[in-house]
């Protein structure tokens, strides 16, 4: 059986509550949607952290970048290496390709809110997985990171869909997706 990689959870309000470690899912349940405006996404942060690096532009004399080219974003080449951190063999790396999700989202007023990941993968085509995590007196701005990492990533391929949902009282109150996504 497939290890399952456990969520960081990071809560960046001051209703710090306890999370449950997110779990995989595959029989997924239809759900009523009911929209809030007591709930929404605020932000979102898509990362796919390739096994192949990105290969270096060299103009004609064999220097890195060229000064009529625009050099890459600072920003990627720090996120690849604060991921591929402490990853010292090539198994540690391994197991940190994949894809990265973080979702920050707001609650108006106190409420049990359940974090769902749906995604389909290329190996697997229509058939929808899960991973969710719960929160208890969430209340404010939350910040909540899947990962789709490691054998996970090799075993079934890359993410070509995906939709991100809060749910609370057992209905869907926000929703956040891939464009992919039907």
């Amino acid at each position: 059986m497939r290890l399952l990689v456990f969520a960081t959870i990071l809560a960046t309000s001051l209703a710090v509550s306890a999370a449950e470690p997110s779990k995989a899912q595959s029989g997924l349940s239809k759900l009523p949607v009911a929209l809030s405006d007591e709930f929404q996404f605020r932000k979102t942060k898509l990362y796919f952290l390739d096994p192949a690096p990105p290969p270096l532009r060299r103009d004609k004399f064999g220097s890195s970048f060229s000064k009529t080219q625009a050099q890459p974003d600072a920003s990627i080449g720090f996120e690849r290496s604060y991921r591929m951190f402490g990853a010292v063999t090539g198994l540690d790396q391994r197991q940190r390709f994949g894809h990265y999700f973080d979702f920050w989202w707001r609650v108006k007023h106190e409420a049990n809110v359940t974090v769902r990941l749906e995604y389909r993968q290329e190996k697997l085509r229509s058939f929808t997985q899960a991973k969710e995590i719960s929160y208890t007196g969430a209340k404010g701005t939350m910040h909540t990171e899947f990962r789709v990492i490691g054998d996970e990533f090799f075993d079934d391929g890359k993410i070509i869909a995906w939709r991100c949902l809060l749910i609370s009282d057992g209905r869907i109150v926000a929703e956040d997706r891939s464009y992919m996504w039907d």
